[in-house]
């Protein structure tokens, strides 16, 4: 994150800063972590943030 925020990370979030982290999970390796990072980047913005109100978190 901070990273990020010092305009060191990638280039999409160099431009969009400050970059804040709403949720993450555990997984068991980083091919099931992509596999997953893939099917919430498909999700629509409603779906998003109704993944975010089932965990209790508030982005507004």
């Amino acid at each position: 994150m901070a990273t990020h925020n010092r305009g060191q990370g990638a280039k999409y979030t160099k431009t969009r800063r400050p970059v804040k982290l709403l949720y993450s999970e555990k997984l068991i390796d980083k091919s099931a972590a992509l596999k997953r990072e893939i099917a919430i980047k498909k999700l629509s913005r409603q779906q998003k943030e109704g993944l975010l109100t089932a965990n209790g978190i508030s982005w507004k």
